[in-house]
């Protein structure tokens, strides 16, 4: 059997030139989705993230801000600039890099972001409309992978997906998404480190979202012929001296055994910070309605 690679820069350039249509009309009526991103400390691999966004955004003629701030800040001045973004009508979308220093709540930080303006999809607001099936923002990872399935035709309905990992980021949203009516009306079993003997789970799976933080765990053994892989994971490892990253899913073992999966790097990656772009450029949009 070959396996299809379902690329995620094929699937974004799709998403990006379809959105320079609603950018447009978004200047026509003086409005330039703008973001604000804010970085606490020098975390090399948040950094690079941020760094990776700002350009995307600069790239489609919107405008990005980086506030940067240093690791020792006090949680009280990270809010102050959080209201400050709030009340900040050049900003449709506010970004708080994770991690933050172990001083700061981010639950708090997250939470004092205003709804509207949570392009990340985190607030409590925003992940109570999404479990009534009424989402204003989605997470960007989760949101991204529906469209690059869709993107290349794999239908959901009345398919079996079994996510494992159940993280609010990723796997808990995830199977909200795929299971409702709307979107993908999928039957969905959500698996996590509690569940006991997860191959009984993930071999039924027509569709496995692996999404666990563990390099290379999946492998040929966990899927049944033809299913569809979604690697979420991100994972840098050390082998004969030299570093590389590599999924949660080994895919050198399922090639030949899975009919698709997303690859590592160049798969879902790609499909969150096209999909921070969406979600900035959608809550620009409600100030037209």
């Amino acid at each position: 059997m070959d396996t299809k690679i379902l690329s995620g820069l094929e699937a974004s350039k799709a998403l990006f030139d379809g959105l320079l249509s609603r950018i447009d009309n978004l200047k026509s009526n003086g409005i330039t989705p703008g973001l604000a991103a804010v970085l606490v400390g020098e975390n090399p691999a948040s950094e690079i993230y941020v760094r990776n966004k700002t350009k995307k955004f600069e790239s489609l003629g919107l405008k990005t801000d980086l506030f940067r701030l240093d690791s020792d800040v006090k949680e009280s001045e990270l809010l102050n600039l959080i209201n400050d973004l709030n009340h900040n009508n050049d900003f449709h979308g506010i970004l708080v890099q994770l991690p933050l220093p172990k001083h700061i709540d981010s639950e708090k930080v997250l939470n004092a972001i205003t709804p509207t303006k949570d392009v990340d999809g985190f607030h409590p607001e925003n992940a109570g409309l999404l479990s009534i099936g009424k989402p204003r923002f989605v997470p960007c990872t989760p949101k991204g992978i529906m469209y690059i399935l869709n993107h290349f035709n794999i239908d959901l309905n009345g398919k079996h997906v079994v996510v494992i990992g159940r993280s609010n980021i990723v796997g808990r949203p995830i199977s909200i998404l795929s299971s409702l009516k709307s979107l993908g009306n999928a039957t969905v079993t959500l698996c996590h480190s509690g569940t006991k003997d997860l191959k009984y789970f993930s071999k039924q799976a027509d569709i496995l979202v692996a999404a666990l933080g563990s390099p290379e765990f999946v492998d040929a053994s966990y899927i049944k012929k033809g299913a569809c892989l979604v690697d979420v994971g991100i994972n840098r490892i050390e082998k004969n001296g030299k570093s590389r990253i590599v999924g949660d899913v080994n895919q050198e073992s399922v090639t030949g055994v899975a009919s698709s999966l997303t690859p590592v790097p160049k798969g879902v990656g790609p499909m969150t910070i096209a999909m921070l772009v969406e979600n900035t450029v959608l809550s620009a949009e409600l100030l037209l309605n």
